[in-house]
């Protein structure tokens, strides 16, 4: 039986412990610094040139003075970067939910828009942020974004890492970066903060972490509806593990149950406070003209922009073209990410993406940053690029860099809609 210590032996702290807590922390330190610091310094510096060369091209062109806040406009060129999806966020950081489904008759639109549309992961972070730090909601917003810009990064080198290795690993955090859509990482939109959750998830599942796999999952799902597709792949994941036999029942079993519960509960919410079990899809139906339609809206966009057309739907004609140039690189893209012969389930999340991305009507151009969470994409690319030098390696991405700059961030904020 455990005899109780001497009150003054326990309760004088050792020495040898006070010494050895700061080696370890300090130690921890130099090995995270050492394993991450090369694809977050990569990212950071990828990102920094588009984004100079985005902010460089708004004060050159001057189109933001001439437009609302609300609608890429504002005083300042680095105030576009609240405008579009990043002027509700600040009203939900400011304000919250006012959910309702309001009939109107204007235009094509049948119902009023209104908030409830975002999940409220982010805007939950920015009013925290803006809280603590006493930054404004567009302080706030920024500074959410940058930060898991970088975990996001430090996500796909991890995962990255396991399965192509470590200078493939590099790279596919640089690809992030420059990616099209890559300009709303560093804007007061939520794909970042999506982007970091989704990869650690897919890192955990990869190290067979089940009850990270399926928290993160199931934060994730607070923050996009697209967390439908990472949490069917944690699911297939799961049931792959449990046919096998590999990690026990319980932990598999808890990750699939509670990787979709995220998303699940907020749907439930919003559908509950409008009144109807379908409010969420008649709000993004009939506000936004967000519906999947198999397919319908992209065939009829890239028919149009192949015969020089502009009768559709959103037409931004110069924004619409990259998203077509993406699409047509999807089946290389998908055929190479085959042959890596990757877990199963991260095709599965990345299918599960497409198809809902590419079978649905909304803003085409946008294409490319709905894309962003397809980070098993970049992979075959890393791959490809890993046998350049470092010096062919720093020209290619550096010129790719100040052209994303204005494909990702001039070009889907001022001449299109991100």
């Amino acid at each position: 039986m455990a005899t109780r210590p001497d009150t003054d032996v326990a309760e004088r702290p050792d020495p040898s412990l006070e010494a050895a807590a700061p080696v370890g922390a300090r130690a921890r330190f130099r090995q995270a610094t050492r394993e991450y610091g090369p694809a977050l310094a990569v990212f950071g510096t990828v990102r920094l040139i588009a984004f100079a060369t985005f902010m460089a091209l708004l004060s050159k062109s001057g189109e933001y003075a001439t437009k609302t806040p609300r609608y890429g406009g504002g005083k300042h060129p680095w105030d576009v970067l609240l405008s579009w999806d990043g002027w509700w966020y600040q009203q939900i950081a400011l304000h919250g939910y006012d959910p309702k489904l309001v009939p109107i008759s204007n235009g094509p639109w049948a119902i009023e828009q209104n908030s409830v549309a975002f999940f409220p992961l982010y805007p939950g972070l920015v009013k925290l942020v803006s809280a603590v730090t006493g930054l404004g909601t567009f302080g706030a917003g920024i500074l959410v974004s940058v930060v898991t810009s970088f975990v996001a990064a430090a996500g796909i080198y991890a995962l990255a890492n396991v399965l192509i290795g470590r200078r493939a690993a590099v790279i596919a955090a640089a690809v992030w970066g420059v990616f099209p859509g890559s300009g709303v990482e560093w804007a007061v939109y939520s794909d970042s903060l999506f982007v970091a959750l989704a990869a650690w998830a897919c890192y955990f599942v990869v190290t067979r972490k089940w009850l990270a796999a399926g928290a993160v999952t199931f934060v994730a799902g607070l923050n996009r509806p697209t967390a439908a597709a990472l949490a069917a792949a944690v699911g297939v994941a799961a049931l792959i593990a449990l046919w096998k036999r590999q990690d026990g029942i319980l932990r598999p079993l808890a990750a699939m149950v509670l990787a979709p519960l995220g998303f699940i509960g907020y749907l439930t919410w919003a559908n509950w406070r409008m009144g109807s079990p379908t409010a969420y899809f008649e709000l993004q139906r009939g506000a936004w003209l967000h519906f999947f339609d198999w397919g319908a809206h992209t065939r009829k966009v890239i028919t149009s922009v192949l015969f020089g057309h502009t009768d559709y739907l959103f037409a931004f004609p110069t924004e619409d073209l990259i998203a077509v140039f993406l699409v047509f690189s999807l089946p290389i893209l998908i055929f190479l990410l085959i042959r890596l012969r990757l877990p199963v389930f991260l095709l599965v999340y990345t299918a599960v993406t497409l198809v809902m991305v590419l079978g649905s009507q909304q803003i085409f151009g946008n294409t490319s940053r709905y894309l962003l969470p397809c980070f098993p994409l970049f992979l075959p690319i890393a791959v490809g690029l890993k046998r350049l030098s470092r010096p062919s390696l720093a020209v290619t991405f550096s010129t790719v860099a100040l052209a994303s700059g204005w494909y990702a961030g001039y070009v889907l904020f001022e001449v299109g809609v991100p």
